[in-house]
Order: C-alpha cells, then sequence, then structure tokens
C-alpha cells in the first residue's frame, strides 16, 4: 500500500508539480515577460463580458492602444458580437479553455477537444484561427508542456488581483504603477463571473486604467499585442 501511494504521488509530481515548476517559476516553454522589448503588453481573461468588455474596448480605443483577450470559448459562443468586435478593432484573441476550469482536473483529451472546439469557434467569427493560449490560473500538466507544441502558451509577469472588489480601483491602480516596466505581460480581466472572483470587481478594473494609461503615457510607455512584444 505504502509503494502504491509513493507511486501515486511521484506520479502527480510529474504530472502536475514538475510543469508548475518550470513554466511559473523559470518561464520554460511560455512567455512571461519579453526582456528586449520596450514595450508592454496588457491581457485580460475570462471575457467577453456583454457588460465589461464592451466599456474597456471603448477605453483601450480611446487611449489608441492594442490589447491581447484570451477569451473562454463557451462565452465566445454566448457573445459573438463581442469577439468580432475585439477583432475588428485590431486586438489579438488567444484562447482561456472552453470552460473556466484548471487543466489539472481535465483529462488531456477533454483538454484538446476543448481547444479545439474553442479555436473552431474564434475561426469561425474572425477568419483567424489562434494559436495563442492562456491556461486557467496558468495551470499547465505534463501533457501540456510536451505535447500542445501547436499553441503558444502565454504567463504573465505583473498582476494586480482585479478579480477581487476589495481595495477598490486604488488597490489596482497602486499595483500597476507599482510593478510595470519594459517588457511586461500584464494580467487582467473583463469577466467577474468566474470561481473565485467577484462579479463587479472588472468595472474597478476599468476605472483604475483610466489613471494607469495616463500615467504609463506620461512615463513614455508604448503597447503591444503579444504577437507584437
Amino acid at each position: 500500500m505504502t509503494k502504491i501511494l509513493l507511486l501515486v504521488v511521484l506520479l502527480l509530481t510529474l504530472y502536475w508539480l514538475v510543469p508548475f515548476i518550470l513554466t511559473a517559476g523559470m518561464g520554460i516553454g511560455v512567455l512571461k515577460r519579453k526582456e528586449s522589448s520596450e514595450k508592454i503588453a496588457f491581457t485580460f481573461d475570462d471575457g467577453p463580458n456583454p457588460v465589461y468588455t464592451p466599456q474597456l474596448l471603448d477605453l483601450l480605443k480611446i487611449n489608441n492602444i492594442k490589447a491581447t483577450f484570451f477569451v473562454v470559448g463557451s462565452n465566445s459562443e454566448k457573445y459573438p458580437e463581442m469577439i468580432a468586435r475585439i477583432h475588428s478593432e485590431g486586438h489579438l484573441i488567444g484562447m482561456h479553455n472552453y470552460v473556466h476550469k484548471s487543466n489539472w482536473v481535465m483529462a488531456p483529451w477533454t483538454l484538446r477537444r476543448h481547444l479545439r472546439m474553442t479555436a473552431s469557434i474564434i475561426e469561425k467569427i474572425t477568419g483567424n484561427r489562434p494559436v495563442y493560449y492562456r491556461p486557467p490560473w496558468g495551470l499547465v500538466t505534463l501533457f501540456d508542456f510536451l505535447l500542445m507544441k501547436q499553441y503558444k502558451i502565454i504567463h504573465w509577469s505583473v498582476m494586480a488581483e482585479d478579480w477581487r472588489s476589495q481595495g477598490g480601483s486604488e488597490k489596482v491602480k497602486s499595483r500597476l504603477l507599482q510593478k510595470i516596466k519594459k517588457g511586461d505581460v500584464i494580467l487582467l480581466h473583463d469577466s467577474g463571473e468566474t470561481m473565485g472572483a467577484d462579479e463587479d470587481a472588472p468595472l474597478n478594473t476599468i476605472h483604475a486604467l483610466k489613471e494607469v494609461f495616463k500615467e504609463l503615457s506620461r512615463q513614455g510607455m508604448t503597447y503591444a499585442r503579444i504577437d507584437e512584444l
């Protein structure tokens, strides 16, 4: 029994923990930040959302900023007009699974099917099949690390815990302005409907970004989509 338990622990370590250390910890096989870049990349997860995504797109347009949206496939099915607008306004669309569920609790064949479904949904709307992928919570398995070479996995170097309402927009603004430097990939959210998030939290993000964009522009920062970083 002890040997079986040890074997299970070893297998789970190889399947979950080792890829986590390699990717989230060491940045191997993923993009966390681009050291050589003079630009920064804003990325938004969990949408599209019919309330917050349009407000965010309006703000990005006013500031002439192109961003990257890692969208949930099931949300994209419900709000195809949002996907069409994101694409038409020049932003990059990546994938964030068909449902917002961790790769650690999905079978590899289920994940592969969900990614194909999500890619097809986006391609049908935009004409472009996405290759950029951010797994929920940044968690990958050994399968993802070794076999998903057709996708470019994106992590992040800056986040502001903007999925929580606590602290309001001032918390988001303060954390972003303290942390952001050239080459960073910034993780934010345009939906609060996922597990662990506060539904109204994206409104704080939008309010914070109004001031953040002004300050970063004063500092001479420039912006890029992930594929331009």
